[in-house]
């Protein structure tokens, strides 16, 4: 069976730590590769390559570091398909939505081809007699990123050209449910033309995530995961003296209005709510609907699309759904639909019972649809990260926003309407990070940035955009003289430059 390697200073690295994890095919239920699970050891020896790549590629001029990402992109776009059917291999998710990841990704590389108009700092001459001033961005040093199984491809590159264009060195601690995409870019990123060492890839479990927040020559760690997991890393990161963006869960509403399209609605909570089987953190998950006459017609929609949804490994032409990760997901999404019977929501359609006919033993689940859900049940509180779709009904407007905005998450909201008035007071009032109006997943373009609020969010900055930028570099400002002409002695009182 293969075993796949780290990746460490330009070299595949086989693992040494004698322990190794699973990667299934979720479309059948097997095995397919072993993954290398390092030891702190193996962490400190990726860790020690970036370091000693660090001062060269620090000090190359930021266009030169951006060539390199162009270089990154163009490769990107020969290997889309490649990348694509490793997604499908090891993730499941069907081959458009696969390809589709893949460009989410590039985008933030187009993004880092142009970062060095973002890198430049600011001048002021002549602040105080013979005095200017001016400041400008360093990178931070050796940087990592540890990233989740459901965008094996995209989370990294949110962080992997920030960080490089930046000037700083990276490590990159990938899911070890579906690592090899992140083999493909590393062999993408040493044929862009960046240093050995610069960029590693070191697989793992909780021993070699341990290994990162306790290192100290690792300066900052960007992360994205589950909210618990994603609390720890920020507190622990953070008082181990790191710079840290941890990006938590989320329970993602729709608002939907009594004026609503509603085919044109249940559409968009098609596709958000059961596309890549519901595993995004962007996922709607949640529909707060005004007005039980609205609810009831948006139900009656959704019932037959949700029952006649395409479900088949993810290499089907016309699929519309893949499996689940792991057998071990599937049976907790498969939990929280037996959960919400017990708590007494209305299961409108089941698909518990869904087996793939060609492959039984795949982790395939069905869509599933919840009516008359409410606040306090464990499916509207918690992250089910599974295509299961909650239906709450409200009576108002205000009722909504309050019903949303009490949420302890705060990651992506959507409102669906053709009111002018209500989208703007929405935009303007709801306590969520991100925000789309008749847009179901509101994930904000490369040139902007992504977070939630709340408790999706552990940290100051955003990922990726004009925020990504100013997480990975710091500013430095400088004020200077010139001694000609200038009087002599000492001054002996606060700098009063004017």
């Amino acid at each position: 069976m293969e075993k796949l390697t780290h990746y460490i200073a330009g070299k595949n690295v086989a693992g040494t730590s004698g322990r190794f994890g699973d990667v299934y095919d979720p479309a059948t239920g097997q095995v397919q590769k072993l993954v290398p699970l390092a030891s702190a050891d193996e962490l400190d020896t990726a860790v020690r390559a970036a370091a000693a790549a660090f001062p060269a590629w620090a000090a190359m001029p930021a266009l030169r570091r951006a060539r390199c990402m162009f270089r990154l992109k163009n490769l990107i776009e020969d290997n889309r398909n490649v990348l694509g059917a490793m997604l499908t291999s090891e993730h499941g998710k069907v081959r458009d939505d696969a390809l589709g990841e893949v460009t989410r990704g590039l985008e933030v590389v187009e993004f880092a081809c142009g970062a060095t108009q973002l890198l430049k700092g600011e001048y002021s001459d002549t602040v105080g007699t013979g005095v200017d001033a001016y400041s400008f961005r360093q990178p931070l040093g050796v940087v990592a990123g540890i990233t989740p199984f459901n965008f094996p491809a995209m989370v990294p590159l949110w962080m992997i050209p920030m960080a490089l264009v930046s000037g700083n060195t990276f490590v990159l601690k990938p899911s070890e449910r579906d690592p090899g995409a992140s083999m493909i870019l590393a062999d993408l990123v040493q044929r862009s033309g960046v240093p050995d060492g610069v960029f590693n890839v070191v697989h793992g479990d909780r021993e070699a995530v341990d290994a990162i927040l306790a290192h100290p020559d690792i300066k900052a760690i960007s992360f994205v995961g589950s909210t618990p997991i994603a609390k720890k890393i920020f507190e622990v990161g953070s008082a181990n003296g790191k710079r840290v963006q941890a990006l938590g869960g989320a329970k993602n509403h729709m608002l939907v209005m009594p004026d609503a399209p509603i085919e044109a609605t249940a559409d968009a909570l098609m596709g958000s709510a059961y596309g890549s089987a519901g595993e995004r953190c962007m996922a709607i998950s949640v529909a707060v609907v005004v007005g039980d006459e609205t609810a009831d017609s948006l139900v009656a929609e959704l019932k037959p699309r949700v029952e006649a949804l395409s479900i088949a490994p993810g290499n089907t032409p016309g699929a519309e759904m893949g499996p689940l990760i792991t057998g071990e997901h599937h049976a907790r999404v498969s939990g929280y639909v037996d959960l919400g019977v017990t708590e007494g929501a209305e299961l409108v359609v089941d698909g518990r019972a869904f087996s793939h006919a060609e492959q039984p033993d795949g982790f395939f689940i069905g869509g599933c649809l919840f009516d008359r859900v409410s606040a306090g049940m464990r499916i509207y509180d918690e992250e089910i990260f599974g295509p299961v779709l909650c239906v709450v009904r409200v009576n108002s407007y205000d009722e909504g926003v309050k019903l949303i905005n009490e949420h302890v998450y705060g990651n992506g909201v959507s409102i669906f309407t053709r009111d002018g008035d209500a989208a703007r007071n929405f935009v303007q009032h709801i306590q969520v990070g991100m925000v789309g109006v008749n847009i179901p997943i509101p994930v904000p373009m490369a040139f902007h940035s992504f977070g939630g609020w709340k408790q999706s969010l552990f940290g100051d900055h955003h990922i990726y955009g004009p925020e990504g930028l100013r997480f990975y570099t710091r500013v430095k400002a400088v004020t200077q003289r010139w001694h000609t002409g200038i009087r002599k002695g000492a001054d002996f009182h606060f700098p009063q430059l004017g």
